[in-house]
């Protein structure tokens, strides 16, 4: 195991594996085939090629295509095909508060493979013996990831929130963290990935924060998602992170970034330049075109 190995496990798309999503004759996401034909059963909402799943050209607006596509996506689910439901409106976009072209159930995401949004907020503690990291310890109720290490605090970006808003709204749920301290939050880049599994492609942008703690503080879960969290040194962060799979797949490239910023992952580490190069560029493994 590696640092490396745990970027390329969240970044294994193959487009040769999907048939492209469009809409209005542009590219919003990947489909894998099996789901395709799935979609097929609505011919008036979509139609499906070897190579291309296409959104219904008469659906020209926001509206419409919303409105289209809802029921397929909970008939799918009421078939089981869909295995989860959130009841969260994930926008069907190209980038972060640009012009999105619908809005879909979030548990619908992967399956579409359209670009979707989160926010991961580091709990960071200063102390005599150094800087120390709270992690939570996933539900094991979850439906994914059960048990799994995670950050202190994280969440999907759901329609209609802003990035500090959903900080704020994720770090009360999730850590019972006050307002005016969540609020100092510090944004400090992107993580992309396209990790690729058998609900479809997970192709994200995880949006990176800093919260700076007060030594004395608890987080405390209230929303029933972290059965515990636990205060680690930096350098068990990067034990666990380089030698284990406790860690969600996606919080190890959190990790991995947090690392990089603090130096416990130096120049001198044989794998570093590799590790820039792959750590913040989403699809960094083999892409074949269409």
């Amino acid at each position: 195991m590696s640092y490396l190995d745990r970027i390329r496990a969240c970044n294994n798309f193959e487009s040769t594996h999907y048939l492209e999503l469009l809409i209005a004759n542009q590219v919003y996401g990947q489909v894998q085939p099996a789901f395709a034909e799935h979609l097929a059963n609505w011919r008036e909402v979509f139609a499906v090629t070897d190579t291309q799943v296409a959104l219904n050209p008469n659906l020209t607006d926001y509206a419409s295509r919303t409105a289209s596509v809802a029921p397929v996506l909970r008939a799918l689910h009421e078939q089981g095909v869909i295995d989860t439901w959130v009841a969260e409106a994930y926008p069907v976009t190209h980038r972060f508060g640009g012009h999105a072209e619908l809005e879909i159930e979030r548990a619908a995401t992967n399956f579409f493979g359209v670009k979707t949004f989160g926010i991961h907020v580091n709990g960071l503690v200063k102390t005599a013996k150094g800087i120390e990291v709270w992690v939570g310890t996933r539900s094991l109720d979850k439906p994914f990831w059960p048990g799994k290490l995670d950050q202190m605090v994280a969440g999907g970006q759901p329609v209609g929130l802003g990035l500090l808003e959903n900080v704020i709204k994720e770090s009360q749920e999730e850590a019972n963290i006050p307002v005016e301290l969540a609020q100092q939050a510090q944004a400090i880049g992107t993580i992309p990935y396209r990790q690729e599994g058998w609900r479809g492609l997970d192709n994200s942008t995880i949006y990176v924060y800093d919260l700076w703690l007060p030594e004395d503080f608890v987080p405390e879960n209230t929303d029933g998602e972290v059965i515990a969290f636990e205060r680690m040194p930096l350098a068990e962060i990067a034990r666990l992170t380089e030698t284990t799979d406790v860690f969600k797949d996606n919080c190890n490239l959190v990790n991995i970034d947090l690392l990089l910023r603090m130096g416990m992952i130096s120049p001198q580490h044989p794998e570093h330049a590799a590790i820039l190069n792959s750590l913040y560029i989403a699809g960094n493994v083999k892409e074949t075109k269409k």
